[in-house]
């Protein structure tokens, strides 16, 4: 795994997107939420590391999940040393699977874009590699709206700037059960991993505003 900061990994134990020692499993289940219309639809991210991208989406209100995972690689089933390794093709990934009578799709592409450093082609904050590439992962039906959303994100930062591609949908594969729901898990954690990484001044460089 590549970081920006190798020389103060062994200092930080939290600083790449690695759980390190076993976190606990999540639960299965997202919370009740007021007013479910019982529908459902699924759209894909890769923004970096895949414990904020799911942390962003998850406080969402109409989001039901967010599932850390791979997407748009060559080898069935991959497991994250095989996909940090390299080789595999794989992106980390989330698959957020949201009721649109709450939510739309576009609303979160429109989040994405605000929560990843877009003008980075070779991963986000300390996580470099390729692994760490951003992409936005849309069907033939999600394809239009996504690139109408990065077409307004790209007025904001310049075409020249702007890097993360929309893709055609892959199949995800999720992650292993300990990096599910981490920054919930392991807060302490996840925000010294953060910290460490320089998220919120990045996303202020890049956006001019703050963000989780």
């Amino acid at each position: 795994m590549r970081s920006r900061f190798s020389t103060l990994i062994i200092v930080m134990a939290v600083a790449a997107c690695s759980p390190g020692e076993q976190a606990q499993s999540a639960p299965t289940a997202a919370s009740a939420q007021a007013n479910d219309s019982g529908r459902r639809e699924v759209a894909v991210f890769a923004g970096g590391c895949f414990w904020s991208v799911e942390a962003n989406f998850e406080a969402m209100p109409g989001v039901i999940s967010a599932v850390s995972g791979f997407a748009g690689g060559r080898v069935a089933n991959p497991s994250y040393e095989q996909v940090v390794r390299g080789g595999t093709g794989h992106l980390e990934a989330v698959q957020v699977t949201f009721d649109p009578a709450r939510i739309s799709y576009r609303q979160l592409v429109d989040r994405f874009w605000r929560t990843i450093d877009p003008t980075d082609p070779d991963g986000q904050f300390c996580d470099q590699g390729a692994s760490y590439a951003t992409a936005v992962f849309a069907t033939a039906a999600q394809k239009p709206v996504a690139e109408a959303s990065r077409r307004s994100a790209v007025q904001a930062l310049g075409t020249a700037r702007f890097t993360t591609p929309v893709r055609d949908a892959a199949r995800f594969w999720p992650a292993e059960a300990y990096h599910q729901d981490f920054a919930r898990l392991n807060p302490a954690r996840y925000g010294g991993y953060t910290r460490f990484c320089g998220r919120a001044a990045r996303l202020r460089a890049v956006w001019g505003s703050p963000t989780r």
